[in-house]
This record gives C-alpha cells, sequence and structure tokens, in this order.
C-alpha cells in the first residue's frame, strides 16, 4: 500500500471525488475536502483558462489549512487547445494533485513535479498503465468495468493486481462505487484510495441539472450504456438520456474521432453515470454524504476485523 506523504494525516476517508465533466465546481470541490476526501474538477469545466484560473483562486482561498488535498483534472489529448494554458495556471497554484486523462505526458508530470504536486492517471488496461508509469506518475487509477464516464472494461480484481506487479506508487480504485463498503472493499482489494464520481452528481453541490440527478435516483444498472457512439471515446451513459435525446440507445449512429472543443455538446443532454447508480436513492448536502461514506467505511472494516478475530 502507498499514500504519498503529502496525504498524510489530512484524509478523513481514502477516497477521491472524481473530476466530473459539466458536474464538478468549486462549491462540491470546497464541501468535499472540507469533509475530508480529495475533492476535484476538470479545468474544462470553465469555458476559459480565465475563468479556470479564477476557480483556483477561488478553491484556493475558501479551504482551511486542515482542509483535505483538492485536484484538477487535464485532458492530454490532442484535439485539447488549452492544455498548454490551463497547465501553466496548475503550475502557478501549484495545484496538490493533477490527474490526467487521455494521454500521459512527461513534460506534463515534469510541470507538476516542479512545484512539488502529484499527478495521478487514469488508465483501462496494463499497457496504458506501464506507459503512464513509465512517464513518471506517482499514481494509476485503475478505471474499471462499470465505472462512469470513459470507463474500461475490465475487471478489478484483474487490473489491481497487474498493476500492483510492476508499480510501487498509489493505487486508486474507479468502477461502480457508491459506498463506504464499496471503500473498504477497494482496499481489501490492494488499492489505496478508492474513486467516486457518480455518488456525487446526486448531491446538492453539484453542477448537474436537477433531472439528472432524478435520473440516476431512479436508474439501475441496467439502465447504463457503454458506447463510443457519444464522445468517440468508450464511455457509460444513462440510457434514459440518450433516448430523452431522441437517439435510440441501442441503434446510436457512429460518432468519428473524439473532438474535445465539441465535448460539451455530446455531453450536455447526454448524461453519463457508472453501474453504481442502483445504490443511490437521494441527493443530500455533500457534507452530509461524505459523513454517511465515512461511517460506512468505518462499519465495514470493524465488520471485517471482527469476523476475522479469533
Amino acid at each position: 500500500m502507498s499514500l504519498p506523504a503529502a496525504f498524510a494525516g489530512r484524509l478523513k476517508l481514502p477516497a477521491i471525488a472524481a473530476p466530473m465533466f459539466l458536474t464538478s465546481g468549486p462549491d462540491l470541490v470546497v464541501g468535499t475536502c472540507a469533509a475530508g476526501l480529495i475533492g476535484t474538477f476538470p479545468a474544462l469545466n470553465q469555458r476559459s483558462t480565465e475563468g479556470f484560473s479564477d476557480w483556483l483562486d477561488e478553491i484556493a482561498g475558501r479551504l482551511t489549512p486542515d482542509a483535505a488535498p483538492y485536484g484538477v483534472n487535464l485532458i492530454v489529448h490532442r484535439s485539447n487547445p488549452r492544455l498548454e494554458a490551463d497547465l501553466a495556471q496548475v503550475v502557478r497554484h501549484r495545484v496538490p494533485l493533477v490527474i490526467t486523462s487521455l494521454g500521459a505526458a512527461a513534460e506534463v508530470v515534469e510541470a507538476v513535479h516542479s512545484y512539488g504536486g502529484l499527478v495521478f492517471h487514469d488508465v483501462i488496461n496494463r499497457r496504458h498503465a506501464e506507459k503512464a508509469a513509465q512517464a513518471g506518475v506517482d499514481g494509476l487509477i485503475a478505471v474499471c468495468a462499470g465505472a462512469g464516464g470513459h470507463g474500461g472494461t475490465l475487471s478489478p480484481f484483474a487490473l489491481v493486481h497487474e498493476i500492483r506487479s510492476f508499480f510501487s506508487g498509489t493505487v486508486v480504485l474507479s468502477g461502480a462505487m457508491s459506498t463506504g463498503r464499496h471503500i473498504a472493499a477497494a482496499q481489501v482489494m490492494g488499492a489505496d484510495l478508492a474513486y467516486l464520481g457518480t455518488r456525487f452528481i446526486a448531491t446538492r453541490e453539484s453542477l448537474a441539472a436537477d433531472a439528472n440527478k432524478a435520473m440516476i435516483m431512479g436508474a439501475t444498472a441496467a439502465d447504463i450504456v457503454y458506447t463510443p457512439n457519444i464522445s468517440g471515446v468508450h464511455a457509460n451513459f444513462l440510457r434514459p438520456s440518450i433516448a430523452a435525446a431522441g437517439l435510440d440507445p441501442d441503434n446510436l449512429p457512429p460518432h468519428g474521432q473524439m473532438d474535445m472543443s465539441n465535448e460539451a455538446r455530446a455531453w450536455k443532454t447526454v448524461w453519463s453515470a457508472g453501474q453504481g447508480v442502483g445504490a443511490i436513492d437521494d441527493s443530500p448536502p455533500v457534507a452530509e454524504l461524505c459523513a454517511r461514506l465515512i461511517a460506512e467505511y468505518r462499519d465495514a472494516r470493524a465488520a471485517f476485523c471482527a469476523a476475522e478475530a479469533p
């Protein structure tokens, strides 16, 4: 098990609230960090680099010294025209954690390491994990079957084990986790941290539309469609939102290559979610949700230890 020294004593729960496109903003990040979990957001949730910088100023100004660290997500993809400018703001603000997606770049890692920041990278298979490790990342996020957003198809048992066989850094597990018991299970499986996204969409502080939150609360795993035909990269989406957009979930037209300039348009009315939706039936304030997750996690660990006792 390997947690960065920068996280020591700062987390009440070994979990990250994942950066969700068009959903995570300052209120969700600050509320999560104040409760003792790592809060994050995508740089592209702001329409400009200037707006992104403003959010970084706001978050840093609102967080107290005893809060958990925060992080941002950078899309390292050739179709993201803002990467260089957004990275410059990350360095200027000394963002504690950077989560990179859709490309592991050594130059991004070097820039973040220059001020002592950490880089975690999303991976869906061993090949991607090995390339990211070679780029010098501090952590690997195993995005397994059932995860919201750009998820993979591998079992967490398989991917976590394979990553552990060659990587000594922090391992984060993503995929269909919605409860504190799930977080405890992720640790037992060999992960250092759990990565929860969909559960945080249905919170008061989320930027998601009320209809989106309601759809998540009424959904089950069977309502999740895994397809590349919304944004050009395989991702999980809510079947009812695809139908509401006038599309046939079972006969979607091909999308073509991913293009970040059109990504917001693709995801605005077709909503992403993971297979853990069946465990979500309310939309509480983020502080209440985090307190519940912490209590569930502690109960699960206590029950496990009690069962192991002679």
